[in-house]
């Protein structure tokens, strides 16, 4: 029997270098058998997660102090000596206590060792290898990435839209998120967005922040320049030609750069065919495109809108660009809710928001406490196993059915996150929006008046000096209820009188519940007149309705 006292160390790196390294769960595994086999008793386990390529480990240097204070020399039990050591220090470490008598034994199912002269030099030759596997990794994954790059791979994480290919070792577009972004170009080529306004808008479809916020002006600049989208990749100072699928046409590429340099350095051209609303507006009369001319007169120079008469001949006649612009900004004035609207409705979604958090919460929770069980079990199980107490088949199969369950508890937490996020912050900056339209009805930089028009208006046309469009939902709401009739489902002025807001009924009803489905923006913003009906009901009333939801919630 063997009386020799042990401490086990196992450690697996977190970085990529190890990444071929049995799991630490495999390591105690193996450990376990080989302890149980040569009958070496183990006292004390030590387990990290760190790599040993420099000095510093905290439970590698726990272990050795231990070892330091012992009156009894021990032994170590470890997968391999390069667990123990990838740099010189710690290898010293380990051989000086050798040479001082604290380590009385080194145990390794994979290698030999014994006290003697030739054990201690077979160590030493271990520990060097083990060094020089690190110093010449990095020369190792440089040529690796160069002999990637030649072949046209892609040579690290996936940019956003695409996923890495294990079995190509290279990359793809993402199935979803590959679309996204070719709208997102799509929409920032044509000038409906900034840098800014472009990240809300990707936000919609989940592509946010790590803290689900939306990406950063910063970010969003690297997407829009990144010449991965168009099958390029520039690694240093230089660019390879890419063997992968690009997502993107050069031509869109371009566009967007050019949009961008734009931005970057306005112009104040002293052109005269600067026409701002070239471009928004088709003849009601033969459906042409509006176009623009400029004329002069009386010392000045007169910007004129007319049909281009694509289609033929037109009898409509021109328009001036003042009174264009006028007429555009009136527009905005047909979709600004009062202020007691907006108060009572950021009022109500504010309710909203701390009803949902306090069932997010305790959902969270729930799942969080069944999480940490179930690593209790696996703990268990794992030590169990280790301690002898149950046989290997009887412990794979255990956990097995553990690490199921486990996935699964991942998966609902995920799913559930996934589904609650992006509706209370965009539905409030929507009616803040429609609060601030007739600020922007003032705006005197039509460039800027355009992009609006074209935000809250479809199917806008020009004819017999007027300005006629469908307003898009949610705009079309807003104007319904301040044209005085009522609200987008027909309601008469008086039932949405000032009075009656002080009671908000939201369509739908039912506590909060955890396992709702929420809907994209689009769907709610395209049905948000249903959700603002505005009740007769009197306070008591309301009072009793006091935890109404809005539909969309359970849908």
């Amino acid at each position: 029997m063997n009386n020799q006292k042990y401490f086990l160390y196992a450690r697996k790196s977190t970085e990529d270098e190890e990444r071929q390294v049995m799991s630490i769960e495999a390591q105690l595994a193996e450990l376990a058998e080989f302890a149980k086999r040569e009958n070496i008793e183990i006292v004390e386990k030590f387990i990290e997660s760190k790599s040993a390529k420099k000095p510093g480990r905290e439970i590698f240097n726990e272990m050795v102090e231990k070892i330091h204070a012992s009156r009894e020399p021990v032994g170590i039990i470890s997968w391999h000596p390069d667990r123990l050591a990838r740099n010189s220090v710690d290898g010293g470490q380990i051989i000086y206590l050798i040479d001082q008598s604290k380590i009385a034994s080194l145990r390794f199912p994979t290698f030999w060792f014994e006290p003697t002269p030739q054990g201690l030099f077979m160590l030493q030759v271990a520990f060097g290898q083990s060094k020089y596997y690190s110093d010449n990794l990095s020369e190792n994954v440089k040529r690796g990435i160069r002999q990637k790059l030649r072949r046209g791979e892609w040579p690290s994480k996936a940019p956003l839209g695409y996923v890495n290919n294990p079995k190509t070792r290279n990359i793809e577009p993402h199935e979803v998120k590959a679309k996204i972004i070719v709208k997102a170009f799509e929409e920032f080529s044509e000038g409906k967005y900034t840098l800014e306004s472009l990240g809300k808008r990707l936000s919609e479809f989940g592509l946010e922040s790590k803290n689900r916020t939306p990406l950063a002006k910063a970010t969003i600049q690297r997407m829009l320049t990144n010449i991965a989208y168009i099958g390029l990749i520039k690694h240093g100072n230089e660019i390879y030609e890419g063997n992968y699928q690009p997502i993107l046409s050069r031509q869109l590429f371009e566009a967007v750069q050019k949009k961008l340099k734009e931005r970057a350095r306005p112009r104040h051209s002293k052109k005269r065919h600067d026409f701002p609303f070239v471009g928004l507006l088709h003849c009601g009369e033969c459906g042409g495109m509006i176009t623009a001319q400029f004329t002069k007169g009386n010392g000045g120079i007169y910007r004129y809108y007319r049909c281009t008469k694509k289609f033929g001949s037109c009898s409509q006649p021109y328009i001036g660009e003042n009174q264009l612009g006028e007429q555009l900004q009136s527009l905005f004035q047909t979709v600004t809710l009062r202020d007691d609207w907006i108060e009572k409705m950021l009022e109500q979604v504010d309710k909203w928001e701390k009803e949902n958090f306090q069932s997010s919460r305790t959902f969270v929770q729930s799942l969080e406490s069944e999480q940490k069980i179930n690593q209790q079990k696996l703990d268990k199980l794992v030590s169990a196993y280790l301690d002898g107490d149950i046989e290997k088949e009887i412990y794979l199969e255990k956990k097995e059915g553990l690490m199921k369950q486990k996935m699964s508890l991942l998966k609902q937490k995920e799913n559930f996150g996934q589904k609650r996020k992006n509706w209370v912050e965009p539905l409030r900056e929507w009616i803040k929006s429609s609060s601030e339209a007739e600020i922007k009805a003032k705006c005197q930089n039509y460039h800027e008046l355009k992009q609006s028009v074209e935000k809250i208006g479809t199917n806008r046309l020009l004819q017999n000096w007027k300005v006629q469009m469908d307003f898009s939902e949610p705009w079309r709401f807003a104007a319904s209820r301040l044209a005085g009739r009522g609200d987008a489902e027909g309601r008469s002025p008086e039932a949405t009188s000032s009075k009656n807001l002080t009671c908000l009924e939201w369509s739908g009803c039912g506590e909060s519940n955890p396992g709702y489905k929420t809907p994209s923006l689009a769907y709610y913003l395209y049905t948000t007149a249903r959700f603002f009906n505005i009740s007769s009901k009197t306070d008591s009333t309301c009072a009793s309705n006091s935890r109404t939801v809005p539909l969309f919630m359970n849908k």
